[in-house]
Protein backbone atom coordinates (compact mmCIF):
# COMPACT_ATOMS: atom_id res chain seq x y z
CA UNK A 1 0.00 0.00 0.00
CA UNK A 2 1.23 3.24 -0.99
CA UNK A 3 1.82 5.88 1.95
CA UNK A 4 -0.80 8.12 2.30
CA UNK A 5 -0.34 12.36 2.80
CA UNK A 6 -1.72 14.85 3.31
CA UNK A 7 0.01 18.08 3.34
CA UNK A 8 3.61 17.23 4.47
CA UNK A 9 1.95 14.56 6.77
CA UNK A 10 2.28 10.98 5.77
CA UNK A 11 -0.44 8.48 7.21
CA UNK A 12 -0.93 4.77 7.98
CA UNK A 13 -3.37 2.53 9.11
CA UNK A 14 -3.33 1.94 13.22
CA UNK A 15 -5.61 -0.53 14.56
CA UNK A 16 -4.05 -0.10 17.96
CA UNK A 17 -0.75 1.27 20.06
CA UNK A 18 0.43 -1.10 23.04
CA UNK A 19 1.69 0.13 26.08
CA UNK A 20 4.26 -1.43 29.00
CA UNK A 21 4.68 -4.31 26.66
CA UNK A 22 8.05 -6.57 27.78
CA UNK A 23 7.83 -9.28 25.58
CA UNK A 24 8.07 -7.81 22.55
CA UNK A 25 11.86 -7.03 22.02
CA UNK A 26 13.99 -5.39 24.77
CA UNK A 27 13.23 -3.28 28.09
CA UNK A 28 9.50 -1.95 28.81
CA UNK A 29 7.88 -1.36 24.75
CA UNK A 30 5.15 0.70 23.30
CA UNK A 31 3.40 -1.75 20.50
CA UNK A 32 2.08 0.15 17.14
CA UNK A 33 0.02 -2.42 15.69
CA UNK A 34 -0.60 -1.60 11.58
CA UNK A 35 -3.23 -3.03 9.34
CA UNK A 36 -2.72 -5.64 6.98
CA UNK A 37 -0.84 -9.32 6.05
CA UNK A 38 -0.18 -11.22 3.54
CA UNK A 39 -0.61 -14.23 5.59
CA UNK A 40 -3.79 -15.89 6.86
CA UNK A 41 -2.43 -17.71 9.85
CA UNK A 42 -5.14 -20.48 10.48
CA UNK A 43 -4.30 -19.36 14.41
CA UNK A 44 -3.94 -15.73 14.12
CA UNK A 45 -4.89 -13.70 17.21
CA UNK A 46 -5.06 -10.47 15.76
CA UNK A 47 -8.12 -11.11 12.87
CA UNK A 48 -8.71 -7.57 12.46
CA UNK A 49 -4.99 -6.95 11.36
CA UNK A 50 -5.79 -8.84 8.30
CA UNK A 51 -7.01 -6.48 6.07
CA UNK A 52 -5.66 -3.16 5.24
CA UNK A 53 -9.18 -1.23 5.58
CA UNK A 54 -10.59 -0.58 8.56
CA UNK A 55 -13.51 -2.23 9.45
CA UNK A 56 -16.30 -2.46 11.70
CA UNK A 57 -16.85 -4.55 14.59
CA UNK A 58 -19.75 -5.47 16.92
CA UNK A 59 -18.88 -7.10 20.37
CA UNK A 60 -22.50 -8.40 21.49
CA UNK A 61 -21.70 -8.51 25.09
CA UNK A 62 -22.01 -4.46 25.16
CA UNK A 63 -25.07 -4.07 23.10
CA UNK A 64 -27.62 -2.26 25.10
CA UNK A 65 -30.23 -3.96 22.42
CA UNK A 66 -32.45 -2.41 20.09
CA UNK A 67 -36.15 -1.12 22.41
CA UNK A 68 -33.35 0.43 24.53
CA UNK A 69 -31.55 1.89 22.17
CA UNK A 70 -31.79 1.27 18.24
CA UNK A 71 -29.49 4.36 17.16
CA UNK A 72 -27.29 2.57 14.93
CA UNK A 73 -30.45 0.96 13.27
CA UNK A 74 -31.71 4.13 12.37
CA UNK A 75 -28.62 5.82 11.20
CA UNK A 76 -27.12 2.94 8.83
CA UNK A 77 -28.12 3.92 5.23
CA UNK A 78 -27.14 0.86 3.64
CA UNK A 79 -30.12 -1.56 5.57
CA UNK A 80 -27.05 -3.10 7.41
CA UNK A 81 -28.09 -3.54 10.99
CA UNK A 82 -30.81 -5.83 10.90
CA UNK A 83 -33.06 -6.77 14.05
CA UNK A 84 -32.52 -10.27 16.22
CA UNK A 85 -34.99 -12.00 17.62
CA UNK A 86 -33.25 -11.60 21.17
CA UNK A 87 -33.46 -8.10 20.46
CA UNK A 88 -29.98 -7.40 19.65
CA UNK A 89 -28.81 -6.42 16.19
CA UNK A 90 -26.56 -8.56 13.60
CA UNK A 91 -24.39 -6.54 10.77
CA UNK A 92 -25.20 -8.28 7.03
CA UNK A 93 -21.69 -7.70 6.00
CA UNK A 94 -22.96 -7.83 2.17
CA UNK A 95 -24.83 -4.53 2.64
CA UNK A 96 -22.34 -2.63 4.68
CA UNK A 97 -20.62 -0.29 3.03
CA UNK A 98 -18.04 0.20 6.44
CA UNK A 99 -19.01 4.01 6.85
CA UNK A 100 -18.84 4.04 10.07
CA UNK A 101 -21.41 6.20 10.52
CA UNK A 102 -23.06 3.83 13.49
CA UNK A 103 -19.91 3.93 15.50
CA UNK A 104 -20.25 7.56 17.06
CA UNK A 105 -23.72 6.34 17.54
CA UNK A 106 -23.31 3.61 19.79
CA UNK A 107 -23.39 4.88 23.65
CA UNK A 108 -21.96 1.28 24.59
CA UNK A 109 -19.52 1.47 22.11
CA UNK A 110 -20.26 -2.27 21.37
CA UNK A 111 -19.94 -0.87 17.39
CA UNK A 112 -16.19 0.17 17.37
CA UNK A 113 -13.66 0.75 14.21
CA UNK A 114 -10.46 -1.61 13.91
CA UNK A 115 -8.17 0.59 12.28
CA UNK A 116 -7.85 4.46 12.33
CA UNK A 117 -5.24 6.67 10.12
CA UNK A 118 -2.44 8.03 12.38
CA UNK A 119 0.00 10.54 11.64
CA UNK A 120 3.88 9.18 11.66
CA UNK A 121 3.72 12.55 14.46
CA UNK A 122 0.61 11.14 16.04
CA UNK A 123 1.65 8.03 16.58
CA UNK A 124 5.24 9.10 18.01
CA UNK A 125 3.20 11.60 20.09
CA UNK A 126 1.89 8.31 21.93
CA UNK A 127 5.15 6.26 21.99
CA UNK A 128 7.21 9.29 23.71
CA UNK A 129 4.36 9.21 26.38
CA UNK A 130 6.19 6.53 27.71
CA UNK A 131 9.97 7.43 27.44
CA UNK A 132 10.71 7.81 30.82
CA UNK A 133 10.02 3.75 30.94
CA UNK A 134 12.45 3.54 28.31
CA UNK A 135 14.94 5.22 29.10
CA UNK A 136 15.41 2.94 32.31
CA UNK A 137 14.55 -0.23 31.00
CA UNK A 138 16.56 -0.10 27.67
CA UNK A 139 13.00 -0.27 25.87
CA UNK A 140 11.35 1.78 23.02
CA UNK A 141 9.06 0.90 20.09
CA UNK A 142 8.32 -1.80 18.21
CA UNK A 143 6.19 -1.95 15.22
CA UNK A 144 3.67 -4.65 14.57
CA UNK A 145 0.55 -6.01 12.75
CA UNK A 146 -0.96 -7.77 10.70
CA UNK A 147 2.55 -7.52 8.94
CA UNK A 148 4.22 -3.81 8.98
CA UNK A 149 5.57 -4.22 5.51
CA UNK A 150 2.08 -4.15 3.90
CA UNK A 151 2.34 -0.54 4.56
CA UNK A 152 5.93 -0.44 3.64
CA UNK A 153 6.81 3.29 2.98
CA UNK A 154 4.69 4.55 6.27
CA UNK A 155 6.68 1.50 8.50
CA UNK A 156 9.94 2.85 6.80
CA UNK A 157 9.53 6.34 7.82
CA UNK A 158 8.18 6.10 10.97
CA UNK A 159 10.90 4.07 11.98
CA UNK A 160 13.44 6.96 10.25
CA UNK A 161 11.60 9.29 12.23
CA UNK A 162 11.73 7.48 15.57
CA UNK A 163 15.50 7.32 15.29
CA UNK A 164 15.53 10.53 14.31
CA UNK A 165 14.15 11.22 17.83
CA UNK A 166 16.49 8.51 19.64
CA UNK A 167 13.70 5.90 20.45
CA UNK A 168 14.83 2.12 20.05
CA UNK A 169 13.13 0.88 17.18
CA UNK A 170 12.02 -3.27 16.98
CA UNK A 171 9.88 -4.70 14.41
CA UNK A 172 8.06 -8.09 14.59
CA UNK A 173 7.62 -9.82 10.89
CA UNK A 174 6.64 -12.41 8.83
CA UNK A 175 9.58 -12.21 6.81
CA UNK A 176 7.11 -12.25 3.77
CA UNK A 177 8.05 -8.69 1.50
CA UNK A 178 10.72 -7.99 -0.92
CA UNK A 179 14.51 -8.09 0.26
CA UNK A 180 15.27 -4.24 -1.10
CA UNK A 181 11.88 -3.11 1.63
CA UNK A 182 13.35 -5.51 4.85
CA UNK A 183 16.49 -4.22 3.87
CA UNK A 184 15.65 -0.54 3.98
CA UNK A 185 14.11 -0.88 7.40
CA UNK A 186 17.09 -2.56 8.73
CA UNK A 187 18.87 0.69 8.69
CA UNK A 188 16.34 2.14 11.36
CA UNK A 189 15.99 -1.19 13.74
CA UNK A 190 18.16 -2.27 16.95
CA UNK A 191 15.77 -5.53 17.01
CA UNK A 192 14.04 -7.79 14.60
CA UNK A 193 11.79 -9.98 15.73
CA UNK A 194 11.19 -12.59 12.94
CA UNK A 195 9.13 -15.23 12.53
CA UNK A 196 10.20 -19.04 11.53
CA UNK A 197 6.74 -20.85 11.61
CA UNK A 198 7.94 -24.08 10.16
CA UNK A 199 10.84 -25.62 7.34
CA UNK A 200 7.84 -27.74 5.71
CA UNK A 201 6.98 -25.57 2.98
CA UNK A 202 3.94 -27.64 1.87
CA UNK A 203 2.87 -27.42 5.80
CA UNK A 204 3.45 -23.46 5.61
CA UNK A 205 1.13 -23.09 2.68
CA UNK A 206 -1.27 -24.95 4.31
CA UNK A 207 -1.79 -23.07 7.88
CA UNK A 208 -0.88 -20.09 6.48
CA UNK A 209 -1.91 -19.64 2.78
CA UNK A 210 1.48 -18.39 1.72
CA UNK A 211 5.01 -20.61 0.82
CA UNK A 212 8.11 -19.96 3.46
CA UNK A 213 10.84 -19.85 0.47
CA UNK A 214 10.79 -15.92 0.53
CA UNK A 215 10.97 -16.01 4.10
CA UNK A 216 13.87 -18.31 4.71
CA UNK A 217 15.63 -16.66 1.33
CA UNK A 218 15.27 -13.12 3.12
CA UNK A 219 16.44 -14.52 6.48
CA UNK A 220 19.86 -15.99 4.92
CA UNK A 221 20.30 -12.53 3.32
CA UNK A 222 19.95 -10.72 6.59
CA UNK A 223 22.02 -12.51 8.82
CA UNK A 224 24.77 -12.49 6.42
CA UNK A 225 24.05 -8.44 5.33
CA UNK A 226 23.37 -7.06 8.72
CA UNK A 227 25.44 -9.75 11.20
CA UNK A 228 25.75 -6.70 13.75
CA UNK A 229 21.91 -6.41 13.95
CA UNK A 230 20.26 -8.20 16.80
CA UNK A 231 17.44 -10.92 15.84
CA UNK A 232 15.56 -12.97 17.79
CA UNK A 233 13.61 -15.43 15.52
CA UNK A 234 10.17 -16.87 16.78
CA UNK A 235 8.33 -19.97 16.31
CA UNK A 236 4.48 -19.95 17.43
CA UNK A 237 3.89 -23.39 18.52
CA UNK A 238 0.99 -24.95 17.12
CA UNK A 239 -1.08 -28.62 17.64
CA UNK A 240 -1.39 -30.23 14.62
CA UNK A 241 1.11 -27.74 12.54
CA UNK A 242 4.94 -27.75 14.19
CA UNK A 243 4.42 -29.09 17.90
CA UNK A 244 7.03 -32.13 17.43
CA UNK A 245 10.26 -32.13 18.35
CA UNK A 246 11.63 -32.64 14.68
CA UNK A 247 9.65 -29.65 13.57
CA UNK A 248 11.37 -27.37 16.21
CA UNK A 249 14.66 -28.68 15.53
CA UNK A 250 14.53 -28.27 11.95
CA UNK A 251 13.95 -24.80 12.58
CA UNK A 252 17.55 -24.81 15.03
CA UNK A 253 19.30 -26.27 13.03
CA UNK A 254 18.71 -23.65 10.27
CA UNK A 255 19.53 -21.04 12.58
CA UNK A 256 21.85 -21.58 15.01
CA UNK A 257 24.79 -21.15 13.69
CA UNK A 258 24.27 -17.42 12.98
CA UNK A 259 26.31 -15.73 15.71
CA UNK A 260 23.58 -12.30 15.96
CA UNK A 261 20.77 -15.30 16.13
CA UNK A 262 18.42 -15.51 19.14
CA UNK A 263 15.73 -18.21 19.29
CA UNK A 264 12.19 -19.05 21.06
CA UNK A 265 8.80 -20.97 21.16
CA UNK A 266 5.85 -18.93 21.77
CA UNK A 267 3.08 -21.49 22.84
CA UNK A 268 -0.03 -21.48 21.52
CA UNK A 269 -3.26 -19.45 22.93
CA UNK A 270 -6.77 -18.97 21.42
CA UNK A 271 -7.19 -15.17 23.10
CA UNK A 272 -7.79 -13.71 20.02
CA UNK A 273 -10.96 -15.86 19.20
CA UNK A 274 -14.07 -13.22 20.67
CA UNK A 275 -12.50 -10.99 18.11
CA UNK A 276 -13.41 -13.50 15.58
CA UNK A 277 -16.97 -13.26 16.43
CA UNK A 278 -16.47 -9.37 16.51
CA UNK A 279 -15.71 -9.26 13.21
CA UNK A 280 -18.26 -12.30 11.80
CA UNK A 281 -15.57 -14.40 10.77
CA UNK A 282 -15.19 -18.05 11.59
CA UNK A 283 -12.17 -19.46 13.98
CA UNK A 284 -11.17 -23.04 12.25
CA UNK A 285 -8.89 -24.06 15.21
CA UNK A 286 -11.86 -24.84 17.46
CA UNK A 287 -10.85 -25.47 20.83
CA UNK A 288 -7.44 -26.93 20.50
CA UNK A 289 -4.66 -26.95 23.00
CA UNK A 290 -1.05 -27.28 23.69
CA UNK A 291 -0.11 -29.96 25.73
CA UNK A 292 2.01 -28.83 28.73
CA UNK A 293 4.18 -31.45 28.53
CA UNK A 294 4.86 -31.15 25.23
CA UNK A 295 5.97 -26.99 25.61
CA UNK A 296 8.21 -27.95 28.40
CA UNK A 297 9.74 -30.75 26.13
CA UNK A 298 9.93 -28.16 23.15
CA UNK A 299 11.30 -25.84 25.31
CA UNK A 300 13.67 -28.21 26.83
CA UNK A 301 14.95 -28.93 23.39
CA UNK A 302 15.43 -25.45 22.69
CA UNK A 303 17.49 -24.64 25.69
CA UNK A 304 19.91 -27.44 25.26
CA UNK A 305 20.00 -27.01 21.24
CA UNK A 306 21.30 -23.17 21.72
CA UNK A 307 23.00 -23.85 24.92
CA UNK A 308 26.05 -26.23 22.54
Amino acid sequence: MSIITNGDKQYGRVFNIQHYSVHDGPGIRTIVFLKGCPLSCAWCSNPESQKLQSELAYNVNKCIGLQECGRCYQVCPHGAIERKDNNKISINRQRCQECFLCVPECPSKALHTFGDLKSIDEVLKVVEADGAFYARSGGGMTISGGEPFMQAEFTIELLKEAKRRRINTAIETSGYTDWATLKKACDYLNTILFDIKSMDDEKHVLFTNVSNKLILENFAQLCEEFPELDILVRTPVVPGFNDSAADIIRIIDYIKDKPNVRYEILPYHPLGQPKYEYLDREYTLGGIKLNGETEQSLKEIVKKQFSK
